[in-house]
This record gives structure tokens, C-alpha cells and sequence, in this order.
């Protein structure tokens, strides 16, 4: 193992927005945030230092890792600095920590625990800077990889977990803090950023380091570590958490841990488009039309569509600026107006008001909005993002849109239908063969509707290890997730039965004077916006890799998230001022890690703490906005009976608020969603709402024969929800029960052998009395009955 060269990154952290940048510019900068959204799903190199683990009540303990460390350090090694020694005693020391983790008392081994945690954590006392505490980080962490350290954590780990001195001693506790979580908490910590430094790749990395990773990439989703892999083993800490057993256990870090986890080793949507790209070779289907996240980053936000209360003022302030027109009000007036967004509850009478639709009238997005309003910034020309003429994506068409449509114009011109056949044309006028040419060129053929044809055969990738290993409990665990996302929503009342997600962040001794009340309420406030992100992360994950791996997969963990009520949690998510939301500051960034151990922290003021950072909006939440829509989009795609939940749980007004988030991602699946829904809505709504219409047909997929925008597609009609889950739910337990239930215990479920010469060469073992009395069997079953040998050959 070398010692990697120094990198030159700056100590800003990455995604700040640039000196000069204004929020009324940040809007041309889409494509950046397009950028983050897949950095945050992929595997370049990034800012690692991941300042969203730690809370800020766990500040303190920067200190005492370094502390333990220093104390190991000093018994064993001299005087030098750990940054003045070479790779040999680095790596000698990093064998005296691992042993020290065997040790049985468990005073000693949090202790070494603490002084590994400091390694991982960049031994930061002897840096200057936050690009050199990044440097050591790196390369501790690929240097106790080396040593076997992961290995002994995941023992630790499990022997934490399954400590039911410590379950039953949080359970009778009436208030758990911070205190109850430590030896948990130092062990994922390690682990979280071993994992999340591991997977980025950076082209300065030698050859040993870039094998290491593909070994440690492989080895984590692999049945190696307790015959499952790491992901199942978080996955039983969530549900252990919500049913109450172990309400200690840091969940926030769990499924941050959980949530790189599946990230590293199934891969982000990267890896995902390559795969995609791979199996149409394979299966010889044609290339993808285009990549969805690159015809995104040239997308332009839509102006937001208007409420009655926004028309309202604007009227207000038309009369104002008329009445007083020998003044240049307009500077005062966007200055001293109260912002009609930062209302800290919902309209109640924006439902009945939603028809109203004069989108391009509305009050700016705060994501472009400056509020003192100082004069336009120019931009150079690079920062410029050129747009497509025309619409931005491929049209496409189901084969079975081609068969509806072959369907109605054979009954309309000939009288007769032909079933499935696409081909037939015959008796057709010549328009329809144009039109049937037409659709052809543009179907696109899924590689499931193609592998699924013909004889199975199972790769064992890491996506189906993992779903092998979540497959007995998956219900649960998405109960489980559910169940943590709606504790953690910011709409989510207190409750006496709902769970409690703030152990790991809850000091011992609560605040006592009015700065430090602030402090935790910025930190309770983050601390569940961090949850909302990972739980949205980890499920559009597992969606998007399923459905790739196979489509009963997906389908099996989208209907249980239905059935656990996914589709109304989403909404109420959304049914919140969302502005204020995405605009939140619950964070004090000269608190997060590593800034807080490398500078002077400045002296925090309640005033400083109210007044946030600089920041226009907070990325966290805009990401979890994205993640959730994809996620609802993924749930009701295809899906009529879910669709038509979107319709019966009011869906439309509160997706409309959310387009007023000028940003081009989040508006594009709010537009998916109001669009498989348009039909249902009456043309009373699609004549109000027409500059939303138009945004849909803009931005959103065009499907050909798909009547969208009037209501008389043929699948527009009463639906049976019932009838419609319980076939896709036989589907789904006949595709387990085949491809993974071992004791094929249901007749029903065995493959049958049709092959003629296969079943006739095998040897069949007769009765004896059987053999006895051929002859009978023969007079009564062959020569009594009349065979028509021309029709048998035939």
C-alpha cells in the first residue's frame, strides 16, 4: 500500500453556491443541481466527509476520539505525529487497534473503538485544512480496510444488536438520549464512512486501492458477513427498532449506513443506465432513445401556477403601484411585502380555488428570487444552457396500444377482431397502414417483456442476492420504513403510539438556556430531514434496481408499499407549505464536520442561529421532494386502480402547490403525476387548468394514441381495485413460489416437461398387476376405441 498523492480540492464544501451567485440566477443552474441529484446516487468523487452523520449534540465527542486515539498512540509509538510516521508503522498500529477490539471488556473495546473512529475521521488534529483532513481520511480508511477492519465491525455490530441487556434496559427507560446509543453509534459511524469513502472513485487511486474495491464491493453484497449480506442485517435493525424491542438503536445512522450500502454495491443510476444499455445488446433490442437524466439537465422550469390568494395580491399590488404612479414603488414593494408563501399552514380554501390558473402571473419561487433585489448579474456564456427546439423527449407506444388500436379500427371498418394480431392489416384502409407503421417505429420493447420469454435463466448479480435475502420479511421492513417516514414527516403529528426517532440526537441534560433550546430545535428539525432522505433514497433504489433485475420483483415491494398505505403517506408529505419546506435553514454549517475541528469556531448568537446560513434553499429537501414523487410515479405507473387513488385522495390541488418549486426535476414528475390523472378529473378541470395542460405537453413524454387530455382512452373507465391487486398478487406469489421456494410444495407450481421425445424416453416403473393384465388394459383403452389416425397426425 502507497501513500496517495496530496489532492488540491478547496475547503469549500461541495454545492455551495458560488460568490455572485444570486437566487435569482440559481434557476439557470439546473443542470448543477441535476449533477448533485446523480452525484448523490453515484460514485464520483465528492466532498466524503458526510457532515449529515454526525448530530451537532455529538460535537463534543470529536474531542474524545481523539483523546483515546492519542492516549493508544503515545503507549505504543513515540512521540512523532501519526502524520510523520511511515506506511509500515501506520499499518502496525492499525493491527494493535484491530486486536484491541477483541478485547472483553467493553470499557476497553469502545475506547479503541473512539481511537479508530479519529482515523477514519482524518486524525484532524494534525491538519490544517479540510482538503488535508480529507487526504488522511482516505487513506486510513483504505489502510484498516486492508487490515481486516470491516470484518471485526460487522462482528461487533452484531453483537450489539443482539444485546438484550441493552434492549431491555432502553425499553424500561422512560427517556432514552445519546447516552444509551454510544457503543452503537461509534460502530456505525466507523462503518458508515468506511463504506461511503470506499465507493467514491477517484482517478488519483492505485491499482491495489481500485482492486480493494471491487473486492469490498463484492464481499458487501455477498451472503458473507452472518450468511446475509449487510443490507439484510440493517434491515432487521429498522424492523427491531419499530416494533419497539430496541428503541436505543440510532436509526438515523442506520439508514444512512443502509442506504450507501445498497448504493455501493448495487450501483447508482449510472450503473444502472450502463446495465440497461448491456441487456438490450444482449437480448439485440434496440439502443434507448435517450437518457432520461441528461434531457433533464437542459430542461427549463415552467412559472408556477397560481392560487386565488396570489391573484389576489397581485391585483392589490397592480392598485397600489397605479394609485401611486408618479413613485418607483416596485423595490419597496417587493421588500416590505409579506412573501405570500411563508404561511406556516395550508389554505384551507386553495381545494375550492384550484381551478384558478394563471400560471405565468405568479410570485417568483425564493430559488430565483432575490428579496432585496439588486441588479441582474451577467454571466458568462459557458454558464448559459442551451435548450432543444421542439419537445425534449422521444414519443413511445406500448404493443398494446397497438393492439387497442387495431382492435377498434377492424370492428369499425370490417366488423371482426383478431386478438393479439399486430400484423394483419387486411381490409384496412391505406391511412391505417400508415398509422400502424408509424406506431411500429416507435415501439420500444422493455428487456423484461423479452427475457421473460422462453426459459428462465437466473444471474446471481447483487440485486438478486439482496432480494433472496429480504424476500421472507419484505413486508415488514417496508411497514418499517413507512412507519419511520411518516414519524419524521414534518406534516406528522406527536403522538403517544407513534415511534420515537430522536434517541440518537436528545442529549442527556436538556438545554437550559434559550441559545441552546435553538440549537437542538435546528437539530431535531435536521435530524428528521436527514431521515426523509435516506428512506426516500433507499426506496426509489430498491424500485428502480428490481424492476431492472426482474419485474415481479419490483412489483412485489411496490404492492406492499400500497398496501401499507405509501400512496396517501407521499401526499400528506406534500400536502404542507412546501416552499417554506425546501427553503428550510436547520443547519449551522459552522458545526458540521470537518470545518468544526479545522477552524475557530466563532462565538453562535441566538440572531445567528435564527437567521440560518446563506443558502437560497436547502438541498436535503429538494431531494427528498424528487425521490418521493419518483417514487409515487413508479407506484402508479400502468396502475389504474392506484391512479384512481390519486383522484379519490384529492391529489390534484396539492401537486399543483408543489409546482410552484421552480425547479425543472421536481416539476417534471409533479407533471407525470397530474397527467395519469387528467381523465379522471372532468373536463371542467382541463378547462381551467390549461396552462397546466400545457406545461404537461411540453415537458412529459408524449405516448401515441394515449388521450391524456380528453378522457376517452379505453382504459378510462369504472375500475375493480380489488379484483386488479389480487391478479397481479397470484402473479407475484406463483414467480416466488417457483423461482425461490425450495421445498415446491404446490403440484401447481412444478414446471411441466412438453417435449414429446423427453417424456417417452424416460423410464416409467409399472405395477405388477398392471404387467398382469395388459392384455385387458390394452382390449379396453386401445383396440375397443376408434382412433382417427389422420386427425392425431395432423
Amino acid at each position: 500500500m502507497r501513500e496517495p498523492s496530496r489532492r488540491t480540492t478547496t475547503s469549500a464544501p461541495a454545492w455551495s453556491l458560488p460568490k455572485g451567485i444570486t437566487g435569482h440566477s440559481l434557476l439557470l443552474l439546473n443542470t448543477d443541481l441535476c449533477d448533485r441529484f446523480s452525484c448523490e446516487f453515484g460514485t464520483s468523487y465528492a466532498y466524503i466527509s458526510s457532515p449529515e452523520l454526525y448530530s451537532y449534540t455529538e460535537g463534543p465527542e470529536f474531542l474524545l476520539n481523539r483523546k483515546c486515539f492519542e492516549e493508544e498512540f503515545r503507549t505504543h509509538v513515540s512521540d512523532k505525529k501519526w502524520t510523520e510516521l511511515d506506511v509500515a508503522q501506520h499499518r502496525a498500529h492499525a493491527m494493535r487497534l484491530l486486536d484491541g477490539l477483541e478485547v472483553i471488556t467493553r470499557e476497553k473495546r469502545l475506547k479503541v473503538s473512539r481511537a479508530i473512529l479519529y482515523m477514519v475521521q482524518g486524525t484532524f488534529a494534525e491538519c490544517s485544512s479540510e482538503a488535508e483532513v480529507q487526504h488522511w481520511m482516505r487513506y486510513n480508511i483504505f489502510l484498516l480496510l486492508d487490515v481486516g477492519t470491516f470484518t471485526a465491525l460487522v462482528e461487533l455490530l452484531n453483537m450489539e444488536v443482539d444485546n438484550s441487556a441493552a434492549c431491555s434496559s432502553a425499553v424500561r427507560k422512560p427517556a432514552i438520549s445519546l447516552a444509551d446509543s454510544t457503543d452503537l453509534r461509534v460502530l456505525l459511524n466507523i462503518m458508515y464512512l468506511m463504506v461511503v469513502t470506499i465507493q467514491q472513485e477517484d482517478p488519483a487511486d492505485s491499482p491495489e486501492w481500485r482492486a480493494t474495491r471491487e473486492t469490498f464491493k463484492t464481499e458487501l453484497g455477498s451472503p458473507l458477513y452472518n450468511n446475509e449480506p449487510i443490507s439484510v442485517m440493517l434491515f432487521g435493525m429498522v424492523t427491531k427498532f419499530c416494533s419497539g424491542h430496541a428503541p436505543h438503536f440510532p436509526m438515523k445512522k442506520v439508514l444512512m449506513l443502509l442506504w450507501k450500502s445498497i448504493l455501493f454495491t448495487l450501483g447508482g443510476f449510472e450503473q444502472l443506465q450502463n446495465i440497461k444499455v448491456r441487456k438490450r445488446e444482449e437480448l439485440r433490442l434496440p439502443p434507448l432513445p435517450e437518457d432520461s437524466i441528461r434531457v433533464i439537465r437542459s430542461m427549463r422550469a415552467a412559472s408556477p401556477p397560481a392560487s386565488a390568494s396570489d391573484l389576489i395580491e397581485q391585483q392589490q399590488k397592480r392598485a397600489r403601484r397605479e394609485h401611486k404612479s408618479l413613485i418607483k414603488q416596485d423595490n419597496l414593494d417587493a421588500f416590505n411585502e409579506k412573501d405570500p408563501y411563508k404561511s406556516d399552514e395550508p389554505r384551507e380554501d386553495e381545494d375550492d380555488n384550484d381551478d384558478n390558473d394563471n400560471s405565468m402571473e405568479a410570485e417568483p419561487f425564493p430559488m430565483e428570487r432575490d428579496e432585496v433585489m439588486p441588479p441582474p448579474i451577467l454571466h458568462p456564456t459557458s454558464e448559459r444552457v442551451n435548450f432543444p427546439k421542439g419537445l425534449p423527449w422521444a414519443p413511445k407506444v406500448r404493443e398494446k396500444d397497438i393492439e387497442h388500436f387495431l382492435e377498434s379500427s377492424r370492428s369499425k371498418f370490417i366488423g371482426y377482431t383478431l386478438g393479439n394480431d399486430t400484423d394483419t392489416v387486411v381490409g384496412l384502409p391505406r391511412p391505417i397502414h400508415e398509422s400502424i407503421r408509424t406506431l411500429k417505429q416507435v415501439i420500444l420493447y422493455s428487456t423484461q417483456q423479452v427475457s421473460n420469454i422462453g426459459e428462465e435463466d437466473v444471474e446471481m448479480c447483487s440485486t438478486e442476492l439482496l432480494y433472496q435475502g429480504i424476500l421472507p420479511s419484505l413486508p415488514q421492513y417496508m411497514i418499517a420504513l413507512l412507519k419511520i417516514l411518516l414519524a419524521a414527516a414534518p406534516t406528522s403529528k406527536a403522538k403517544t403510539d407513534s415511534i420515537n426517532i430522536l434517541a440518537d440526537v436528545l442529549p442527556e441534560e436538556m438545554p437550559t438556556t434559550v441559545l441552546q433550546s435553538m440549537k437542538l430545535g435546528v437539530d431535531v428539525n435536521r435530524h428528521k430531514e436527514i431521515i426523509v432522505k435516506a428512506i426516500s433514497a433507499i426506496l426509489l433504489l430498491l424500485l428502480k434496481h428490481f424492476k431492472l433485475n426482474h419485474v415481479y420483483q419490483f412489483e412485489y415491494m411496490a404492492q406492499h408499499l400500497v398496501f401499507a398505505n405509501c400512496i396517501p403517506l407521499i401526499l400528506k408529505f406534500f400536502n404542507q407549505n412546501i416552499i417554506s419546506y425546501i427553503t428550510a435553514k436547520n443547519s449551522i454549517s459552522v458545526l458540521d464536520f470537518p470545518y468544526c475541528v479545522v477552524h475557530e469556531l466563532p462565538e453562535l448568537t441566538a440572531e445567528s442561529l435564527e437567521a440560518g446560513d446563506n443558502n437560497q434553499f436547502c438541498w436535503r429537501n429538494l431531494f427528498s421532494c424528487i425521490n418521493l414523487l419518483r417514487i409515487l410515479n413508479k407506484l402508479t405507473k400502468w396502475k389504474h386502480s392506484r391512479t384512481m387513488m390519486l383522484v379519490v385522495f384529492k391529489s390534484a390541488p396539492i401537486l399543483k402547490r408543489a409546482l410552484k418549486v421552480k425547479q425543472a426535476m421536481m416539476q417534471l414528475y409533479v407533471l407525470k403525476l397530474l397527467k395519469v390523472q387528467t381523465k379522471y378529473l372532468g373536463r371542467q378541470w382541463r378547462k381551467s387548468n390549461m396552462k397546466t395542460m400545457s406545461a404537461i405537453y411540453q415537458k412529459v413524454r408524449h405516448r401515441l394514441n394515449d388521450d391524456w387530455a380528453y378522457g376517452n382512452d379505453l382504459d378510462a373507465r369504472p375500475w375493480d381495485f380489488q379484483a386488479e391487486e389480487c391478479a397481479l398478487r397470484a402473479n407475484i406469489e406463483r414467480f416466488n413460489s417457483r423461482r425461490y421456494d425450495n421445498n415446491q410444495r404446490n403440484p401447481d407450481f412444478l414446471p411441466v416437461d412438453n417435449c414429446l421425445q423427453s417424456v417417452l424416453g424416460q423410464r416409467v416403473d409399472l405395477p405388477e398387476d398392471f404387467q398382469m393384465n395388459y392384455d385387458l388394459w390394452l382390449e379396453r383403452e386401445v383396440f375397443s376405441k376408434p382412433i382417427s389416425w389422420e386427425e392425431l397426425l395432423q
